[in-house]
């Protein structure tokens, strides 16, 4: 069960933490009016990516039976979407190079917590891509094949974790952290280290277990 919560982690760490434009306006939001609203957009990231992780989870879960006979060939193709993935967060990091936005000022719409997680939320789920991502991840799992209602808890917990963990750390970090993070060299390394745990995850995939 704690490799299912370390998976979760692992996963929620590799969506997370590329700083990009939800990132940005998350650090916008917490600087141009108060923690507390940037906090709600945070974890508004984080429990999109935990519904994604959820919706994978389950999918997997009921497609476990199905696909349990070409399980092997299905890991290698989870393996070469989550390199896709790590290839293409490597380009995009490359190209981050360039000096980001200053981080909007906050609309008006999104400047009291409950309006801020709203439509944080609403904008989050709107990236296919992190749902591709989660997806390949189960499909890449070998527990897959035995679902157990606690391990994907585990997992969709561990996801949420660690998206809300580095999410908050932004918005906490306010002008300073947030800032040193949305910046050329913070975002050229925070997609290299994302890319880099994408492309362990698939390798680990393809390991013998």
């Amino acid at each position: 069960m704690g490799e299912a919560f370390l998976a979760g982690l692992l996963a929620g760490y590799g969506v997370a933490i590329p700083v990009g434009a939800i990132a940005i306006l998350v650090l916008g939001l917490s600087a141009r009016t108060s923690f507390r609203v940037g906090a709600a957009a945070a974890l508004a990231v984080a429990t999109a990516d935990g519904l994604y992780a959820a919706l994978a989870a389950l999918g997997g879960a009921g497609l476990a039976g199905v696909v349990a006979p070409v399980a092997g060939e299905l890991r290698v193709v989870a393996a070469l979407v989550l390199l896709g993935l790590a290839g293409h967060g490597l380009r995009a990091a490359w190209r981050a190079r360039r000096p980001a936005p200053t981080p909007a000022p906050a609309r008006a719409g999104l400047t009291t917590p409950g309006r801020a997680f709203v439509g944080v939320l609403g904008l989050t789920l709107l990236n296919p891509t992190t749902v591709v991502y989660f997806a390949a991840l189960v499909l890449g799992r070998r527990d897959t094949a035995d679902p157990d209602a606690t391990t994907a808890a585990l997992f969709v917990a561990g996801a949420f974790l660690a998206s809300a963990s580095w999410q908050l750390l932004i918005a906490g970090g306010g002008s300073l952290v947030g800032r040193a993070l949305a910046g050329p060299r913070g975002r050229l390394v925070t997609g290299l280290v994302s890319s880099a745990l994408i492309a362990a995850l698939a390798v680990a995939t393809l390991l013998p277990g």
